[in-house]
């Protein structure tokens, strides 16, 4: 079993930046690929950002390419999500999740372990 926190969410005015972290407990966290998500109220859960086990072959959704930035520290079993220039557009909630079979970004991927996320709020 996995649990997974989320950490550093809250309001940001437009253009400015947040460090979403994500703390994970188990001696396996090292072995997962991990994805941070959002979810704005009447919305549908999107992928914002995924990292494979390795720190490689990191994946950004167009919207936040150039912008965000997803890294881990196995060795702190942490994964971050650094958000630059952010938009009003761009609250929500924001989670974490672990999925055990690899780096997986399409709609349909599933990911086994899922924080409890962090509200990220943008203001105009």
């Amino acid at each position: 079993q996995v649990q997974l926190v989320e950490s550093g969410g809250g309001l940001v005015q437009a253009g400015g930046s947040l460090r979403l972290s994500c703390a994970a407990s188990g001696r396996t966290f090292s072995s997962y690929a991990m994805g941070w998500f959002r979810q704005a109220p009447g919305k549908e859960r999107e992928l914002v950002a995924a990292i494979s086990w390795s720190g490689g072959r990191p994946y950004y959704a167009d919207s936040v390419k150039g912008r965000f930035t997803i890294s881990r520290d196995n060795a702190k079993n942490t994964v971050y999500l650094q958000m630059n220039s952010l938009k009003p557009e761009e609250t929500a909630v924001y989670y974490c999740a672990a999925r055990i079979k690899g780096l997986c970004v399409s709609a349909g991927c599933f990911y086994d372990y899922w924080g409890q996320g962090t509200q990220v709020t943008v203001s105009s």
